[in-house]
């Protein structure tokens, strides 16, 4: 009872009160939070740094990582950055605003980001580092400076800006070279990573890279047909490789031909799948956790997915109407678990509180 109540009043736009989750100053505020504490928390700390000798093995996540060493791993700290910046720029009369720029000052650093970048050629075996999760989220980062207007982001941008030609060579290297797509419900996904590539290469005007994206998208997917999404999840997932694959094509495809390619890639038993809620059985674990992230992403994809198909498809209502069910699912779920969540969580629910 106890719990309902706190809901109700934190979440008037869940279940409980049965309207359409929004973004509002008290959300954002209340999602801030997190970011805001683990920023420059560095432990615990999942450095996935390969060891190459004994000298390394004494370096400490803020060593390796200057300003990308909080909240748990890298990539989570750059869409926590993602978040608090997304913030700053949306809602820049939030309470909370300067706290949020002191912070971005710190780490968007020239001397830091330097370093940053220049770990991936320092370290032997670091080319592969972050590929291809927190190279999505370093260019959503940098489209999101990209795209603002604003005297200290163009700063930031250009400081941020050699560890973005870092991981855009790294990635226009690896492209080519990557025969076969990851189709899993975690990191590794490469419709996710291909996605966010995508937007940022339009957003930055960059043809060669937004065409070498569009052609291996049709490589890896157009084919498909009848995919086995009443297979999903998978019990850590935070994605669902389906939807993520569909909301990669529906930015690769006019709408004719995406509505075609849909209508031949989902089946109804993998319809009625993807749109159950997850069940998180322990909110405390650090694996478990992800299904709530899973409510959040599958939220995006389908609106995503609804914005581009035609008002007279079956799915454009019901894939609006069922992304908000997940967030009002998942937003309450946020707020009662561990570390495991509140590291990284917040930035899923921003990106799919955003329409």
């Amino acid at each position: 009872m106890k719990n309902s109540l706190l809901a109700a009043l934190i979440f008037p736009f869940s279940l409980y009160a049965q309207e359409v989750p929004k973004l509002t100053d008290a959300m954002a505020m209340k999602l801030a939070e997190k970011p805001l504490h683990c920023i420059n928390q560095e432990y615990p700390n999942k450095t996935a740094h390969i060891i190459n000798n004994a000298g390394e093995a004494s370096l400490s996540p803020k060593q390796l990582h200057p300003s990308f060493y909080g909240c748990f791993d890298w990539h989570s700290s750059v869409h926590g950055h993602w978040m608090l910046l997304r913030l700053l720029k949306t809602k820049p009369d939030l309470s909370v605003a300067k706290d949020i720029e002191n912070i971005l000052d710190q780490s968007f650093r020239k001397e830091n980001l330097d370093a940053e970048a220049n770990y991936f050629t320092r370290y032997q075996l670091a080319t592969t580092f972050e590929r291809t999760y927190g190279w999505a989220w370093l260019l959503k980062l940098d489209e999101e400076l990209t795209t603002w207007n604003h005297p200290k982001a163009k700063t930031w941008h250009q400081n941020l800006k050699p560890l973005t030609d870092k991981i855009l060579n790294s990635w226009k290297t690896y492209l080519p070279k990557q025969t076969y797509p990851n189709r899993t419900g975690v990191h590794l996904n490469t419709a996710f990573a291909m996605a966010f590539a995508i937007d940022w290469a339009r957003a930055n005007h960059d043809k060669d890279f937004e065409n070498q994206l569009l052609e291996k998208a049709k490589y890896f997917y157009l084919k498909d047909e009848k995919t086995p999404a009443y297979l999903e999840p998978d019990g850590s997932d935070f994605f669902s490789p389906s939807l993520e694959i569909t909301d990669l094509m529906r930015r690769v495809l006019p709408q004719k031909e995406f509505v075609q390619w849909l209508n031949a890639f989902y089946g109804k038993r993998s319809l009625e799948n993807i749109e159950k809620i997850p069940v998180v059985s322990d909110l405390s674990d650090y694996q478990t956790v992800h299904l709530v992230g899973l409510s959040f992403s599958k939220a995006w994809c389908m609106k995503g997915i609804a914005g581009a198909l035609p008002d007279s498809h079956p799915l454009k209502k019901e894939f609006r109407k069922t992304a908000q069910v997940f967030l009002s699912n998942g937003l309450p779920l946020l707020f009662q678990g561990n570390y495991g969540g509140d590291h990284w969580l917040a930035s899923f629910a921003v990106y799919a509180l955003e329409d």
